[in-house]
């Protein structure tokens, strides 16, 4: 009998990139089951509210059979827990990223042992792409559709009156 490998996707998806959906889809290739975790309670000002976020990356992997969207606040760990997973993804761009997410991981790890992070890189295409840069961008009335799936990129160009 086989396990149900559950992994968790976290982030605040403020918007969800093509990047972000790399990750995903990649990751459901490795999991039974991926939860794109989109979290609530966060100190950075978002875009989008919770619910929004939620909305638009539910959109995004509609199709997805084994992809599931879910919003959270609270500690990670807790809601890793919750979800039966074991499992904890997270995407580098760039070095830089790596220090950052090095030190969460090992934190993790150190309150919650049974739990293991798996890192993955996005497809070369999409290294650049972070959802502060996309947000910046659309802000200041650039274009970020190669950046964001179509319905992302309407939702976008709503919330800021852009079309």
């Amino acid at each position: 009998m086989s396990k149900n490998r559950i992994a968790v996707y976290p982030g605040t998806f403020d918007p969800i990139t093509l990047g972000h959906e790399d990750i995903v889809r990649r990751a459901a290739d490795l999991f039974d089951q991926v939860i794109v975790a989109v979290a609530g309670s966060t100190n950075k000002k978002t875009l989008f509210n919770l619910d929004e976020r939620v909305a638009l990356a539910k959109s995004v992997f509609k199709h997805a059979d084994n992809i599931r969207v879910v919003g959270f606040s609270g500690l990670l760990m807790q809601f890793v827990q919750d979800q039966g997973a074991k499992m904890v993804i997270r995407g580098l761009r760039a070095a830089s990223d790596f220090e950052y997410e090095f030190q969460l991981a090992g934190m993790n790890r150190k309150l919650y042992p049974q739990f293991e992070t798996l890192f993955l890189t996005p497809s070369e295409q999409f290294m650049f792409i972070s959802s502060s840069l996309v947000r910046e961008v659309a802000v200041l009335g650039g274009n970020v559709h190669a950046f964001v799936s179509p319905t992302v990129d309407d939702a976008i160009n709503e919330k800021l009156g852009s079309k």
